[in-house]
C-alpha cells in the first residue's frame, strides 16, 4: 500500500498535495483498495467550489459508493474529466493520474490539523 510523504490526508481517506495556494485532491490507495475496482465517478461537472467537510461527488465502485468530503475549502480550477472515460484510473494511479479536482484554496484553515504520512499510516494500520 503506498502513503506517499509530502501529501496531507483526512480520516475519509482522502488526500491533499498543496502548492502555494493550489491544490490536488484525490482518495488514498487504502480508500481504493477498500472499495475494489472503481465504474464511476459522480463529480457535477459544474461544480464551482468546495467547503471544508462537505460532501463534492461520489465514488462508485462494483462493491459500494463512497462520498467524497472537501479537506478544505477552494475555488475548483478542475476536475478530472479523463477519469468519465478511465475510472479505473483511480485504482491503478491513486496519487498521480488519478486526482480527482484541483482547486485554489480559499481557506487553508484546518489544514494544519490533517494528518501526515506516518500518522495516516498508523490511521490504517500499515
Amino acid at each position: 500500500m503506498q502513503i506517499p510523504a509530502g501529501l496531507k490526508y483526512t480520516t475519509d481517506h482522502e488526500w491533499i498535495k498543496v502548492e502555494g495556494n493550489t491544490a490536488w485532491i484525490g482518495i488514498t490507495d487504502f480508500a481504493q483498495s477498500e472499495l475494489g475496482d472503481i465504474v464511476f465517478l459522480d463529480i457535477d461537472p459544474n461544480l464551482s467550489s468546495i467547503s471544508k467537510g462537505d460532501s463534492f461527488g461520489n465514488i462508485e465502485a462494483v462493491k459500494t459508493v463512497g462520498t467524497l468530503y472537501a479537506p478544505c475549502s477552494g475555488t475548483v480550477l478542475e476536475i478530472n474529466t479523463t477519469l468519465n472515460d478511465n475510472p479505473e484510473t483511480i485504482n491503478s494511479d491513486p496519487y498521480g493520474d488519478g486526482w480527482l479536482i484541483k482547486i485554489e484554496i480559499t481557506d487553508a484553515s484546518g489544514l494544519e490539523k490533517l494528518m501526515d504520512d506516518a500518522e495516516y499510516k498508523k490511521q490504517v494500520g500499515a
